[in-house]
């Protein structure tokens, strides 16, 4: 692989004008990072292409990484897989897996080899003993945390944190806390960055997202709520689905409501709340992941 394939030109902003911003004299810009490449979107891209960078200078055969059924990670993943022509394998949550799941079949069509293992076996996805016997069984193979979410990942969302223009608050949607590490170690220090949990209980990821920082952190200050995952994750309420749809109709805005459309409809919210002070200006960041709308379609959680 040539490193040159992976120069890709920044993705647009779209700035949001409605009457409740005008109301409360903050500004809204979107950084559509759903854009940033045609088929491997938003922080998946960033997280993957330092990844396949190391697994290059690493000079690995193929990659071992971790998903769930439905994840936009195994979609990228597998997405990796054909456009770099790489070998590929996923570790998939199980027991059982349906062949007819759209993410499924995509990863198929790449290319990808898929391993099923019960739940029980999933959990270690993370244990060091674990990690050793797959690095074993695949002796040649660069092994990619789920979700994408390592050190090498923090470099490419840094360089989105770069991109940015200067704004007085960065958010984005958190599930393994790699965004939001990689968005306060790349912002200024002025800038505050703001993580939308999208899964209950999540107030551990504080300290994933430490650790990911470590103690020579000197970035921007950040801070994770955790009250708008909406019913945990791959759940939503009526009225974050209604808000997806409404954006998408008023401002071309395609979201799906278990990660964009949680931290977007969150933001509202806490702008109709006066959290952010007048004259402010927030920048969010669509992190992709539209192929999910696919997956809600087939479990018939949506139905257009």
């Amino acid at each position: 692989m040539d490193n040159n394939q992976f120069l890709l030109p920044e993705s647009p902003i779209q700035e949001i004008r409605h009457p409740l911003l005008e109301q409360k004299q903050v500004k809204l810009a979107i950084k559509r990072d759903d854009l940033l490449h045609p088929v491997i979107s938003g922080n998946k891209w960033r997280k993957l292409k330092y990844n396949l960078i190391h697994m290059q200078s690493k000079r690995c055969d193929s990659f071992v990484t971790f998903g769930g059924a439905f994840s936009n990670h195994l979609y990228a993943s597998a997405m990796a897989c054909k456009t770099f022509n790489l070998k590929g394998h996923a570790i998939v949550r199980g027991p059982i897996l349906d062949e007819n799941n759209p993410t499924i079949r995509m990863a198929r069509a790449c290319g990808m080899t898929l391993h099923v293992v019960d739940r029980k076996t999933y959990r270690l996805r993370n244990d060091g003993d674990y990690l050793q016997t797959l690095q074993s069984e695949f002796p040649n193979s660069f092994i990619i945390p789920e979700g994408g979410t390592n050190q090498a990942a923090l470099s490419g969302v840094i360089e989105l944190a770069q991109s940015l223009p200067p704004s007085n608050y960065v958010v984005c949607a958190t599930g393994s806390g790699g965004t939001i590490a990689g968005l306060a170690k790349g912002s200024p220090t002025n800038t505050n960055v703001i993580g939308i949990a999208v899964l209950k209980q999540a107030d551990y990821l504080n300290d994933d997202i430490s650790q990911l920082l470590t103690n020579s952190h000197s970035g921007a200050s950040w801070q994770l709520l955790t009250n708008h995952h909406y019913g945990g994750y791959g759940k939503f309420t009526d009225d974050v689905w209604t808000f997806c749809q409404l954006m998408r109709q008023t401002y071309q805005l395609p979201l799906e409501p278990i990660y964009t459309g949680k931290m977007l409809f969150a933001i509202w919210q806490l702008i109709r709340q006066d959290y952010f002070p007048r004259g402010s200006t927030i920048m969010a960041i669509h992190t992709g992941g539209l192929q999910g709308l696919d997956g809600l379609r087939y479990r018939g959680l949506i139905s257009r």
